[in-house]
């Protein structure tokens, strides 16, 4: 089929590189404008152009897809269908209805649960057993389409946002190849979704990864997985940002059973224990503002801490966000 593909992020990158080995015509990649990054403030292509670019596809990067010439441009590709994955604009009605087999969109759960931004962290930081991804016809809702196909995958006890992410994307891409090769063949079934049942998820920002120790160390263990590698978690240790990279749950210490949340109940060989409202978290890698990622033990060699000290509160202006 002529496909006019639709992505940003490396989330979007297999689901393209599949639909060029499945065999279909690309006639254009639509992707957000390139973005200045790091210091230099250097101009970033987004990595579906690159992907689209290596290919020799041609690359369209509209600021706001609904704007008249926009519209326009696309239907003189005459494309039979759209495919969408994390393109990051709304498509209005006249582009949903343009192709002659409508939008596809490939979404990372199982809808109609987890519509919205960052399905997969949340699956982590909500301790999913299961989650999966959905292909669906796009409608003028957000997430709210007919679901076409669906594949689950199961959550390891170590997964990570990223390892997730990885996962989810090879399988959106072989789903949507599947997907389209159904509609091409007349056997898509459209399959309306249950409203009722809709779960919405919400944006994460970097402080969302804040930690509060007075929440249980089950929810701060998920936390941790969920937001890693982006945000991060990270706490503040003597004035600085400490980055936690990975965790687990500890036995409790029961000398420390009256400490505040945030307080360092023991320091072990490879670990460093701290109290939260309910249990004990045992830090195993984290990463001291200004320095390098490290396991337990050896940011313990060059900054020794003794139980009784306090981890958290207020994080100064500035600190920590670019580790």
């Amino acid at each position: 089929m002529k496909v006019i593909f639709m992505g940003t992020p490396d989330f979007s990158v297999g689901t393209l590189e599949h639909l060029i080995q499945a065999g279909h015509e690309i006639v254009l990649v639509v992707t957000q404008p390139d973005k200045p990054k790091g210091r230099g403030k250097a101009m970033q292509f987004p990595p579906v152009k690159e992907a689209a670019l290596a290919h020799g596809l041609e690359v369209y990067q509209p600021a706001k897809i609904r704007e008249p010439e926009c519209v326009e441009y696309l239907r003189e590709k005459n494309a039979d269908i759209m495919v969408v994955v994390a393109f990051g604009q709304i498509l209005p009605a006249e582009i949903l209805e343009m192709p002659r087999y409508g939008c596809v969109n490939v979404h990372a759960s199982l809808l109609p649960k987890y519509r919205g931004a960052a399905p997969i962290q949340w699956a982590v930081i909500n301790g999913e057993k299961v989650t999966g991804v959905t292909t669906m016809r796009m409608d003028q809702g957000v997430d709210t389409g007919d679901m076409i196909l669906k594949e689950e995958v199961v959550l390891r006890e170590d997964e990570t946002g990223g390892s997730l992410f990885d996962r989810l994307a090879e399988t959106g891409a072989k789903l949507c190849v599947r997907t389209l090769e159904a509609i091409e063949q007349g056997t898509a079934e459209y399959i309306p979704q249950n409203h009722e049942e809709a779960t919405h998820t919400s944006m994460i920002t970097r402080q969302f990864g804040n930690i509060d120790w007075t929440k249980p160390a089950c929810e701060l263990e998920r936390l941790v997985r969920g937001l890693s590698p982006w945000p991060g978690t990270y706490t503040q240790l003597d004035g600085k940002t400490l980055k936690i990279w990975r965790s687990a749950l500890a036995e409790p210490e029961e000398t420390f059973e009256a400490a505040e949340p945030g307080t360092v109940t023991a320091v072990t060989g490879n670990a460093i224990h701290v109290k939260t409202g309910q249990g004990i978290l045992a830090l195993k890698e984290v990463q001291l503002e200004g320095k390098k990622r490290m396991t337990a033990d050896a940011f313990l060699r060059g900054f020794p801490l003794e139980p009784g000290k306090s981890l958290g509160g207020q994080q100064k202006e500035g600190s920590g966000l670019s580790l």
